[in-house]
């Protein structure tokens, strides 16, 4: 028994070890990118219209659109990864991508362990309902069960301001969304960007509340200190404002899902510069 103790004892060391290491793994710097041939970038497979995968199998959207030119302006392949909002600072840390662009608004909290780059897209709250029993207020919600995202802004924003209102929380966009499709919660929040879309698709739905909260940037992320690629991308992000880089990428991903019911210039962020 002694032996049989010991021997599960340094097995927990030995996958704490393994973990800590993982905890702390250094990221790449820009140069060692160019030396692989590969910049590796983590995005969204289920949050359809800004990072998805398509019915060929093919990573698609506004965040994937402009993942390509990064890797095509530095001359490397890329190479996508899918990630979920939870995990978006852990896949930073842990030096498993090199960027995060996975629609991350830009909070305190997170720029306290993520190196954020300069902002390519404005961003608030929404909150979509059935149409038969429209939410059209917070004070609507409260009592009521309002489906979120775990690790996003909805979560935090409605843990702190609004205790009444009963969160139901799930790890992936597609969950929550199916969630709300089987009637398991009144309402759904997450960025208005990405409900004004979904209501589009999804008759017997709509965005109640358009605008939650304070304005916000989405913007990329990198680890904490790794000065070399956050340099790259916002040396990108200003180059690009010349060409009108991201009113191009949402013509290309975003202009058929909303139509006229968004004006591209409340979204979009060129150069960096939030007007």
């Amino acid at each position: 028994m002694k032996k049989i103790f010991a021997l599960i004892i340094a097995l927990i060391l030995t996958l704490s070890l393994i973990a800590a290491a993982s905890a702390d793994a250094q990221a790449r710097t820009l140069d060692e990118i160019k030396e692989s041939g590969k910049l590796v970038i983590g995005v969204f497979s289920d949050k359809k219209p800004f990072g998805y995968v398509d019915e060929y199998g093919e990573y698609q959207g506004y965040d994937v659109y402009f993942a390509r030119r990064l890797a095509e302006d530095l001359g490397v392949e890329l190479e996508l990864v899918s990630v979920d909002a939870p995990n978006r600072v852990e896949y930073l840390t842990s030096a498993k991508v090199d960027i995060i662009l996975a629609n991350f608004t830009v909070t305190p909290e997170r720029a306290e362990v993520v190196d954020f780059a300069l902002p390519y897209m404005k961003v608030a709250l929404g909150v979509v309902s059935p149409d038969a029993a429209l939410i059209t207020s917070v004070e609507d919600l409260r009592g009521k069960t309002l489906i979120v995202s775990k690790g996003t802004t909805a979560e935090t924003w409605f843990t702190a301001n609004e205790p009444d209102v009963n969160l139901l929380k799930f790890d992936t966009y597609t969950e929550t969304f199916n969630a709300l499709l089987d009637g398991r919660g009144d309402a759904l929040s997450t960025d208005n960007t990405e409900v004004l879309a979904w209501a589009i698709e999804n008759p017997g739905f709509t965005v109640g509340i358009e605008s939650l909260g304070s304005l916000d940037t989405i913007a990329p992320a990198v680890q904490k200190g790794n000065d070399t690629v956050l340099a790259y991308i916002n040396e990108e992000i200003q180059k690009l404002a010349e060409e009108q880089f991201f009113h191009a990428d949402y013509d290309a991903t975003l202009k058929d899902v909303y139509g006229d019911a968004v004006d591209p210039d409340n979204l979009v962020v060129e150069g960096g510069v939030v007007e």
